[in-house]
């Protein structure tokens, strides 16, 4: 087993990762750029190397750097947690060449995967159901492809995902205009301005597969993720087990997962993503690569520990189990925690955290990379944190996450808790009737509150009772000693005497 472990990422995701070594007594090696330098990521990691300035490009994306400070660190291996380097075949080649362990998948299967039209022919040729489509083009293909598959449609960037370089056109008379957009954005993200086309399903849900492989060739699925409550493509509900999918489907479904796995060869943790379509059929839509966001909520109801999971099969060892070993327990639900103001159209707002207090109690997980004090900067993801709640069954995990989301309590900077209050009281989405068009739908779910300093009032309220009752015990005297007893002194003394 390592010894030393590099985290290539920041916030959350790090301090998630450093959390699973230390419990495995491997010692976490950090790296930070110049905005991160008082990052809680930074003090929680054994140690901590700078590798550039504050923008990504310049820092958290250089391999050179990444690698030079495994290398003067001692690191065996590199974690890259999620986004950033996660999926990019150069730091795994680097890793390969330099003698580092990449604690990942081969990089055939991320060059495979991580191009969407080369994916979509891979898992297609070993049986998997896709989106009707067309391969990447120039906009006159582009153009004849969508009159094929007929409208609306899907614009997708080829070399990347996460809701980048994606863009639904209705109408052929918007298409030119949106493939404009859609390779300008995704060459910004990716460096690949190559757009394809899918055909637009009406109200799917994404629903994917967590996988996990080792290297003797042993595939097993994790069940379901249900991922449909998103914003501009991007998901901020996540739930296991999918309301829509019975215990059936999620069957088939991680099937055809470990089949699509399989078809790369693949190792380590991955995750399958699916559109489901209300009448059961579902179509692959694309392969992570990586850990997930959302990785808490299987490890809730699995009791696994996903991170430990990818370090002990980068380190070779096998997974040890098969799929009739896998069970899960209860619902679990994820709310991601972020720095932005879903009134002015989910704009990110950066500053600084005045106030945090976070929710605790029966079910309840924080993944946080934030404390009161901490920065919230403009350069990278305003991911803060990921509340996630389980329980017995999914109306128990409802409960106890609104009950959570009332408990906490964040101010310095705009957030979308109030919009996750209200989601988790809308009568559609507590009855499970939801797909990826909900807060399209439900707009007024985004409407403003009374706040001070973007925190909800009744928050900063709380916030307040507690920030003063803290004050008014530190300023209390320590309680006075109590008198010694006549018989307690005579023995001071006659010890003292006896000393030479």
């Amino acid at each position: 087993m390592f010894r030393k472990v590099l985290i290539a990422n920041r916030g959350e995701i790090a301090v998630r990762i450093a959390r699973t070594l230390r419990e495995r007594g491997i010692r976490s090696i950090g790296v930070f750029s110049d905005a991160d330098r008082t990052a809680r990521h930074v003090r929680v990691t054994d140690e901590s190397h700078p590798i550039g300035p504050a923008p990504s490009a310049e820092s958290y994306l250089r391999v050179d750097r990444v690698i030079d400070a495994a290398k003067k660190s001692g690191a065996e291996a590199i974690h890259p947690g999620y986004g950033f380097l996660s999926e990019r075949v150069e730091l795994a080649e680097a890793c390969a060449e330099t003698g580092i362990v990449f604690i990942g998948p081969p990089v055939v299967a991320i060059r495979s995967m991580g191009s969407k039209t080369e994916a979509r022919a891979i898992v297609k040729a070993a049986g998997v159901p896709v989106v009707p489509g067309a391969e990447a083009g120039e906009l006159p293909e582009v153009q004849a492809s969508a009159d094929r598959v007929g409208y609306p449609v899907m614009l997708k960037a080829a070399g990347g995902g996460g809701g980048k370089g994606m863009r639904l056109v209705t109408k052929a008379a918007d298409l030119a205009a949106a493939f404009e957009r859609a390779r300008s954005e995704s060459k910004k993200a990716f460096g690949d301005d190559r757009v394809y086309v899918e055909k637009a399903l009406e109200r799917p849900r994404h629903v994917e597969i967590q996988v996990l492989a080792d290297g003797a060739g042993k595939v097993v699925h994790l069940f379901e993720r249900d991922c449909s409550i998103q914003r501009r493509h991007q998901k901020v509900i996540e739930e296991t087990p999918s309301p829509a999918a019975g215990e059936s489907l999620v069957a088939e479904m991680g099937e055809v997962a470990v089949r699509a796995a399989r078809s790369v060869s693949y190792v380590g943790a991955g995750t399958i993503e699916f559109l489901l379509e209300p009448s059961g059929k579902f179509y692959f839509l694309e392969m992570n690569t990586r850990l997930q966001v959302e990785h808490p909520v299987t490890e809730l109801v699995t009791g696994l520990d996903l991170v430990w999971e990818q370090i002990r099969v980068a380190a070779g060892q096998p997974l040890g189990y098969g799929q009739d070993d896998v069970r899960r327990s209860g619902a679990a639900i994820e709310c991601r925690i972020y720095a932005e103001d879903p009134t002015k159209g989910y704009l990110p707002s950066p500053g600084t955290i005045t106030t945090l207090v976070s929710p605790g109690g029966p079910g309840i997980r924080e993944d946080s990379g934030v404390e009161s004090g901490s920065v919230v900067t403009p350069y990278y993801d305003p991911l803060l944190s990921k509340l996630c709640a389980w329980g017995p069954d999914r109306a128990a995990a409802l409960a106890r996450m609104r009950r959570a989301l009332h408990e906490y309590v964040l101010a310095g900077v705009r957030t979308n808790l109030s919009l996750h209050r209200r989601v988790l009281a809308e009568p559609e989405f507590v009855a499970g009737r939801y797909d990826t068009g909900y807060l399209d739908r439900h707009r007024e779910l985004c409407s403003p509150d009374i706040s001070v300093d973007g925190a909800p009032i009744e928050a900063v309220a709380l916030a307040a009772a507690i920030v003063a009752a803290r004050r008014d015990l530190e300023a209390r005297p320590a309680p006075a000693q109590e008198k010694p007893s006549a018989w307690r002194r005579e023995g001071r003394e006659r010890a003292m005497r006896r000393r030479p």
